[in-house]
């Protein structure tokens, strides 16, 4: 009798807790439930108010935008208001597909040009070149045109027609060509081939739909080849997408119904694991995979998955570290939001997003995650690892420094203005896309071109004698500091002519780069860059070394950063 009492008590005191909390829950969620309303409520006050009150005529939808684009920003960087007429865009991005010609288009002068025929598309199979000048669409003058404006008349629903006049940029001939429109896939794998010493290489550009397809054909294309010792898979600055993608081609190298991310909400009731669920390829290939500070998302839990389960070596510096998951939900009248409802989590419990934005100081700043917080997991094989934010490279390569100066050649059009007047002279010849360099010649000619533009540039060097020049004028020192400092600045030699000489080097390989891709399409230009870079070597002599290689996955922790 006396145990049934002690039951009964305590079962009764577990039914009091249980009251409790369910009552303090459900307070919880009144409460919650009013404050949304009450929010709600002042929004549409304010939005009423200025309707009838105002002194101007307000467009309501414009102030509904920019609401939502406020109600956004206070949360992350990636939740986003998508308004109908963005759709378009948002649905290119997410898969890739769009009806349209198939070419990239830029503005040059008065006129946009065809900028890169995707190969296979209409535009290329129409004879459409690097450099041809858009004159009219569809029976309108294309003059003063701007890209956005080029680029909608170029889209359309597939098996509709649209007519283009151009200007050929070889010939300077006028054509009117009438092109179907086509779906157009944009490749996520746009080269994959045998570098050297039989080490294959895949460069994987996105995670949109079909690319575990893509890649899936790419590496069945290496393998037939008995000579494959190793595989480099590029993902430097791959942006992330879909992540079921992700999971998809980790299932190439891993076995079926490996862990390869979990998603968890705002609390562990909420947690989903995700496995692979497709036969592998290669499940003892040698791997390494490139990554860079722009490897962000998909990219990440990809690397991650391959790292925590010690199945490939990551090269290169520490990735973004967005570990944060978007949905979209309608919101009415074809208006949808996106935004943040989880982060991921790769296999070792880590989790890979950089920055809280939950969490904000005082000033409205949001806190990265400070190294007291820092956590130490394991690989399958007992490695160290940490959280923290991002995926912390097996072997770290300092990032290939490029100018700002070759870079505003490129931003400015410049490197593709010349490279059109060298196809000009050029385009009847064949090239080896692998040891293509243009001549001295060639470099002459381009430093003389360069000579007659006005380059918009100034070196970091050039900024900071400027701010102590002002400093020491400020400060009043004497003449002697005066002289010192005139005599400093003629050593300061960044003037156009000299700045083509200091960055020659990186300057020839862009326009290479551009040179190759108007002969062999993007997928010329990804080999070209691919065989002469640097990093690419450094994996490749990796592979080619078992022993290194097998003792970085077997026994080397990695750096806290």
């Amino acid at each position: 009798m006396l145990n049934f009492r002690h039951k009964a008590s305590a079962l009764a005191l577990l039914l009091t807790i249980g009251s409790l909390s369910a009552t303090a829950q459900e307070a919880e969620r009144v409460a919650k439930d009013f404050e949304l309303g009450k929010a709600t409520e002042i929004l549409a006050n304010i939005m009423r108010e200025y309707e009838v009150g105002y002194v101007d005529k307000i467009d309501a939808e414009r102030m509904l935008e920019y609401a939502a684009e406020g109600m956004v920003r206070a949360t992350d960087p990636y939740s986003e208001y998508l308004p109908e007429e963005e759709m378009e865009q948002f649905e290119i991005l997410t898969t890739g597909r769009y009806g349209g010609v198939g070419s990239l288009i830029r503005k040059r002068g008065d006129y946009v040009l065809f900028a890169q025929p995707y190969k296979g598309s209409p535009s290329d199979e129409a004879g459409i070149k690097v450099g041809d000048k858009i004159l009219a669409i569809d029976g309108t003058e294309a003059y003063k045109m701007e890209v956005g404006e080029v680029s909608k008349r170029l889209k359309g629903e597939p098996e509709t027609e649209v007519e283009v006049v151009v200007e050929h940029c070889y010939t300077g001939k006028v054509d009117t060509l009438r092109m179907m429109r086509r779906h157009i896939a944009i490749p996520s794998v746009p080269y994959a081939g045998i570098i050297r010493d039989g080490i294959g290489y895949i460069c994987h550009n996105d995670f949109t739909e079909g690319s575990y397809n893509e890649m899936r054909a790419a590496l069945e294309q290496l393998m037939s080849a008995d000579s494959l010792r190793g595989l480099i898979l590029d993902y430097r600055s791959n942006g992330g997408g879909l992540v079921q993608e992700a999971i998809d081609i980790a299932s190439l190298f891993v076995p079926r119904g490996e862990r390869i991310v979990s998603i968890m909400g705002r609390d562990s009731s909420s947690l989903k694991e995700f496995r692979t669920d497709h036969l592998p390829l290669a499940t003892e290939l040698p791997i390494v995979m490139l990554v860079s500070g722009s490897s962000a998302s998909a990219s990440e839990i990809l690397a991650g998955a391959l790292q925590d389960t010690d199945r490939g070596v990551i090269m290169g510096q520490r990735t973004f570290g967005k570990g944060l998951v978007q949905g979209t939900r309608h919101v009415g009248y074809n208006n949808f939001l996106k935004y943040t409802t989880a982060k991921y989590y790769i296999p070792s419990g880590r989790c890979i997003q950089a920055v809280n934005y939950a969490s904000r100081d005082e000033d409205g700043s949001v806190r990265s995650v400070p190294d007291s917080l820092i956590r130490e997991f394991s690989t399958r094989g007992g490695r160290k690892v940490y959280d923290g934010g991002g995926i912390v490279p097996d072997i770290k390569i300092e990032p290939q420094y490029v100018s700002r100066f070759a870079l505003t050649l490129y931003a400015m059009g410049f490197m593709e203005d010349w490279a059109d007047e060298y196809m000009r002279k050029h385009h009847t010849e064949s090239i080896n896309i692998r040891n293509f360099t243009i001549s001295d010649s060639d470099y002459a000619d381009f430093t003389a071109y360069i000579a007659e533009q006005d380059v918009p540039y100034e070196s970091e060097t050039r900024r900071a004698f400027k701010s102590l020049e002002k400093a020491v004028e400020n400060d009043l020192y004497d003449e002697e500091l005066g002289e010192a400092l005139k005599a400093l600045s003629a050593l300061i030699k960044d003037d156009k002519l000299s700045n083509m000489e200091t960055y020659r080097r990186e300057i020839v390989e862009a326009l290479n780069g551009n040179i190759v891709m108007r002969y062999a399409y993007n997928e010329g230009a990804v080999e070209y860059n691919a065989v002469n870079d640097s990093t690419v070597d450094e994996a490749i002599e990796l592979l080619l070394n078992s022993e290194e290689y097998s003792r970085i996955l077997r026994e080397q922790d990695l750096d806290m950063h």
